[in-house]
């Protein structure tokens, strides 16, 4: 899975839970042990639901906004959060 967005008028409801939901279910199917992601640390609200989702954040060489950002993850100043979740069953 490349990206997860809900539409804002949608957040709340269970969608992007259930998105998750089902590709952790195929992801664990297909023999994956664990599902990483990343979101931008000024997403604060992105940042929760990875943690409400089970994610944990892994630490990073800084801080922003409280969260551990790995620094021009993702090209020069693109700092990002990034998470990591084992997959039930996973050993």
């Amino acid at each position: 899975m490349h990206f997860v967005g809900v539409d804002p008028r949608l957040r709340g409801q269970g969608v992007g839970r259930a998105l998750y939901t089902a590709f952790f279910e195929r992801a664990a199917a297909a023999g994956r042990r664990e599902v990483r992601a990343v979101t931008s640390p000024r997403n604060t609200g992105s940042v929760a639901f990875h943690q409400a989702m089970g994610f944990t954040v892994e630490p990073g060489d800084r801080k922003v906004n409280g969260a551990w950002v790995h620094s021009d993850y993702d090209g020069p100043g693109r700092d990002l959060v990034c998470f990591r979740r084992t997959l039930p069953g996973a050993g």
